[in-house]
């Protein structure tokens, strides 16, 4: 099974900054995580449970770093 966004994670925010937000297991921020199941760690207790009730996740998105993310050529 897999759903189009997991987005119903909790989330802890950065503290001192309003507007950043990171998983409450595994702290990752929510923009690495981007609604995807993989980009929450491995070990993450939330996408733990997830798959165990059989949701796929892609790979291990929170291991890799995104570059060039605002290019568009």
């Amino acid at each position: 099974m897999k759903k189009l966004f997991y987005i119903d994670y909790p989330q802890e925010s950065f503290e001192g900054q309003m507007h950043r937000y990171r998983c409450a297991h595994c702290k990752v921020e929510t923009t690495t995580i981007n609604g995807r199941l993989e980009g929450h760690l491995p070990s993450c207790e939330y996408r733990i449970q997830l798959e165990k009730i059989g949701h796929e996740a892609q790979g291990d998105c929170a291991t890799t770093t995104l570059t060039n993310a605002d290019d568009f050529d």
